[in-house]
């Protein structure tokens, strides 16, 4: 008589003891999950505090700086300053040994002046995909500047407030390249303005001081 409730009895404990273990795994798997999701949550927290971080520094940063150094077979240097006012930007540039007349003045997308020719800028700062423009137009590469002008005796001066750079954000300009060019942009060919050789290279920087109330 034993026998006969003890094998039945048995089958009910291995089935329970199945079931239990079923339970833990399932529980095991819903923990790893969660694990996982809550990870995925931090890191992305984590990147956006980042961005936000990178953000906020940038929106508080009010003045920026690129000293400007010869390509090869050049002499054209000088400072150009990037200010922050309410309508937007104020660029002021003071070049010298330039040729007299217009040259193209262009924000490029890398902060590399290496090579000797300035090529290590890349291409103008374009992140929006626009046509190259005039400075006024509405649409147009964030790096497009226009024309500084030199006087008979090789200096030249631009002080102009634009409204399409930022310090912050895709249209940051910092740590971008600024470059003079040999000739006049004239505005509409794509994607430069026929504005020949690169005379001068700078990289864009925040100025001393400029960045106090993100620290």
């Amino acid at each position: 008589m034993q026998n006969k409730f003890f094998v039945p009895a048995l089958a009910a404990a291995g089935l329970i003891s199945f079931a239990a273990m079923g339970y833990w795994a399932q529980g095991a798997q819903q923990q790893e999950q969660q694990g996982k999701t809550k990870g995925t949550r931090g890191r992305q927290q984590g990147r956006e505090g980042q961005v936000k971080g990178a953000m906020a520094k940038g929106a508080a940063i009010t003045k920026a700086i690129a000293v400007m150094h010869p390509t090869k077979g050049q002499k054209v240097d000088g400072t150009v300053t990037f200010t922050r006012v309410e309508e937007g930007i104020r660029v002021q540039a003071h070049i010298h040994h330039l040729a007299p007349g217009k040259h193209g003045f262009h924000i490029h997308e890398f902060g590399d002046c290496s090579s000797p020719d300035a090529m290590s800028a890349g291409g103008h700062f374009n992140p929006q995909m626009s046509e190259h423009a005039g400075p006024d137009a509405n649409m147009r590469h964030v790096g497009d500047l226009g024309n500084i002008e030199a006087d008979d005796s090789g200096h030249a001066h631009y002080d102009k407030v634009d409204t399409h750079i930022r310090f912050f954000g895709p249209a940051s300009i910092i740590g971008r390249g600024l470059i003079i060019h040999e000739k006049a942009d004239d505005l509409k060919t794509q994607p430069t303005g026929n504005a020949g050789g690169r005379v001068s290279c700078g990289v864009i920087g925040v100025a001393k001081g400029a960045d106090s109330a993100a620290r």
